[in-house]
């Protein structure tokens, strides 16, 4: 595998910031280019990255902030090319606008990508239309929970208006892109954690439909949850990513963490960006500087105790609510992953509207919110 990493700005001229020796960009066969929703609408980068990596397939994903090899890169697009060596990649796109049906995406993704020697899937999907849950219940269906499915949902800063993706093409909204990797050289590492403390009694969800929560017991889950809130209340839904919620499935189920999306004052419910089923069990859920910091270290030490050789690339997806939450201390998450994996591995990612990675219980994914997310790679 051999690896490269620039940046663009705004006037289309790029800038090296990593390169492995001997690095060809005529064998770049993917680049994962990141930059925020309006950088990208303005310069259209498309055209210059088919000049600098014509072989490759170049997937374009909005952002709420880019994860360089160094820190975070707002305000430019960051292009991480990758030249796999001994491994072939197959690619998929659908847009969800023209076709609503997640039985259409499933169906496609199967059809284009899913063969006997298909190691992992990433997915870059768009983050403003999609049911996350409904996403990754449609992969793990199709691939009969056997294959590891990383990736996650594009952002949009933090004005939540849309999010855009694009497959060897210009990003525009409503495309979700899946990426096979094939054969038995390639070889991942997977790790997630949050870090948030849960506070408050744990409450039973008795009125929800899919994504979009209306009753916690006998109470409307917006008044509950602006009680709680105090006099971040009146800051929603923008205040709500300082506030996410644990959810568990059932008692015996493990936690995964929910994000607001959008609170309606007439029904007094809250959408979520994945589903919140009847009979569910909500607790809420506050950050910690040092417990969000330490969650990134963590993830990347429980890969780094696993994997057998020292990983090449490193994709890091965490959420758009850790970035608030840590404010000014947001690049210490990313410098704790290095430190595990030292300075030899390239890093790349995006702050994302929804994180997909696999967990200790399910082989293929989650959909995670308010989570760092690292899945590394190398080739043997």
């Amino acid at each position: 595998m051999k690896l490269q990493q620039i940046i663009i700005d705004a006037k289309k001229e790029e800038k090296l910031l990593f390169s492995t020796d001997q690095f060809n960009s005529q064998k770049a066969n993917l680049v994962l280019a990141f930059g925020e929703r309006t950088f990208l609408e303005k310069a259209k980068p498309f055209q210059k990255l088919k000049m600098l990596y014509p072989n490759a397939n170049i997937v374009i994903c909005s952002t709420s902030g880019q994860i360089s090899n160094t820190n975070l890169v707002e305000n430019n697009l960051v292009a991480t090319a990758i030249a796999l060596e001994k491994t072939t990649i197959k690619v998929s796109e659908i847009d969800i606008l023209l076709n609503s049906d997640i039985q259409v995406l499933g169906n496609k993704i199967k059809e284009d990508l899913l063969t006997d020697d298909l190691k992992s899937i990433l997915i870059i999907s768009e983050g403003s239309f999609i049911n996350g849950t409904e996403l990754i219940n449609e992969l793990i269906l199709q691939t009969k929970e056997l294959i590891p499915i990383f990736g996650g949902l594009a952002g949009d800063e933090y004005n939540f208006e849309k999010t855009i993706v694009g497959l060897n093409s210009d990003a525009s909204p409503g495309k979700i892109v899946a990426i096979g990797f094939y054969g038995d050289a390639i070889h991942f590492g997977f790790g997630s954690e949050g870090g948030w403390s849960d506070f408050g009694p744990e409450r039973e969800v008795t009125h929800s439909e899919k994504n979009v929560l209306y009753k916690i017991g006998d109470r409307f889950a917006l008044d509950l949850y602006k009680e709680y809130l105090g006099k971040y209340a009146d800051e929603l839904p923008g205040s709500s990513l300082y506030f996410p919620l644990s959810m568990k499935e059932n008692e015996n189920s493990e936690p995964v963490v929910r994000t607001i999306l959008a609170i309606d004052e007439e029904n007094k419910s809250m959408t979520f960006a994945g589903n919140i089923p009847i009979g569910s069990l909500v607790r809420l859920m506050k950050g910690n500087f040092d417990k969000l910091i330490d969650a990134s270290y963590n993830a990347a030490a429980l890969i780094h105790k696993k994997q057998e050789s020292e990983p090449e690339l490193a994709l890091l997806v965490s959420c758009v609510g850790r970035k608030i939450v840590l404010g000014n201390r947001i690049e210490e998450e990313i410098e704790v992953v290095k430190e595990v994996f030292g300075d030899k591995m390239l890093v790349c990612g995006f702050y994302s509207y929804g994180e997909i990675s696999p967990t200790l219980n399910k082989v293929a994914c989650e959909l995670h919110n308010q989570t760092m997310t690292i899945t590394t790679m190398y080739e043997s």
